[in-house]
């Protein structure tokens, strides 16, 4: 009701200043026509004659006449022409307020010029990103808490566990290798949204250097080597030496990730394969593993930051590899896609930073 209210009072007080503005034309351009005739008047150009008996009381007549017609004309081309201007200030108040899924349509022959049909689409996108970021803003605070309450609750639980007399030494060990691992944990999240800040706010590459991506994507594999053994995957990476000029440190971020994607979803027993191709002077990177495919309708969303393809949780992660990924390939001017089919999903990355 109070919104409602709010619209009507917006609505008149627009209605008054464009109707006021063009009632100002219509008097200013009644003033200065009265005026010439006035002056042709003055100087007998128009004498009284037998269809203009007074010329002074019929200027004044058709000056009163003149503004009758132009005020209604005033406000009623003010309140039609207004319409579309109104549906755009709603909209605007709406998003203002929180409410993400306001839309604009124009119904009038308004709506089929080409600068209405493009103002509609520009609006309307702006508000679909803004409900999308504003939906991945609430799915981060879930998952995120969630992520951050888990270690938390098991650092604090094993730590109080630790303060009894009556532990075995075994008992001791296993609580501080829980807490030392959900410490590391937590660590690695935060080390993860520092990385995706810093990449999303960096925009010229620096550092470069030369050396072997071959080499590089293997040192990756064995730094994750306790994740895929213990889940027994057979990793099968089988490859030429490639030599890259990039920065050495940005791109080790894209193997790691998309490494430790891989290892994530692939079942126990499962495969991951890794291939790199030149061609020309792109190298391109395959991420190959077994498991389950990723749904169509997710296909879209799973580079963005926060986002988790596996609401349940039941797999480790918090939505932040991915999103690295991305804006670190975006960085190099290379490309990023995915497919996934038949139980098998292939993560391909397009970098032209091949080197002889």
């Amino acid at each position: 009701m109070k919104n409602s209210r709010k619209e009507k009072i917006n609505k008149i007080k627009l209605l008054l200043l464009f109707s006021g503005s063009t009632f100002a034309f219509i008097l200013i351009t009644t003033g200065i026509i009265l005026g010439i005739i006035f002056l042709l008047i003055h100087f007998d150009v128009i004498t009284a004659g037998a269809n203009v008996p007074n010329p002074k009381r019929f200027v004044i007549y058709c000056a009163a006449v003149s503004l009758a017609v132009g005020s209604i004309i005033a406000f009623s081309t003010g309140s039609f022409s207004l319409t579309p201007f109104n549906k755009v200030l709603i909209g605007m108040d709406e998003l203002a307020s929180g409410n993400y899924k306001a839309r604009v349509k124009f119904n009038s022959f308004f709506a089929k010029t080409r600068i209405a049909k493009n103002f509609e689409k520009s609006f309307n996108t702006m508000a679909s990103e803004l409900e999308n970021t504003e939906m991945l803003r609430s799915d981060f605070i879930n998952n995120f808490s969630h992520e951050f309450k888990t270690p938390i609750v098991s650092i604090s639980g094993f730590a109080k566990l630790l303060k009894r007399a009556d532990l075995t030494e075994e008992q001791r060990k296993e609580y501080i290798d829980i807490i030392e691992e959900e410490s590391l944990r937590l660590s690695n999240m935060a080390t993860n949204v520092l990385k995706l800040t810093k990449v999303e706010n960096q925009v010229v590459l620096s550092d470069k250097t030369r050396f072997n991506i071959s080499e590089q994507i293997r040192n990756c594999v064995l730094l994750l080597e306790n994740k895929w053994t213990k889940k027994n995957i057979d990793f099968i990476i089988d490859f030429d030496e490639y030599l890259v000029e990039t920065n050495e440190e940005i791109v080790r971020d894209v193997w790691i990730n998309l490494i430790d994607n891989a290892i994530k979803f692939t079942p126990e027993g499962g495969k991951i394969g890794i291939d790199i191709y030149r061609k020309g002077n792109n190298i391109e990177v395959s991420v190959i593993n077994t498991g389950s495919s990723i749904e169509a309708d997710k296909m879209d969303m799973i580079f963005n930051k926060f986002y988790q393809a596996d609401e349940s949780h039941a797999s480790e992660g918090h939505g932040i590899g991915l999103a690295i990924v991305k804006h670190v390939v975006k960085l190099l001017e290379g490309s990023v896609s995915a497919k996934s089919e038949g139980n098998v999903t292939n993560f391909t990355v397009i970098l032209p930073i091949a080197v002889d």
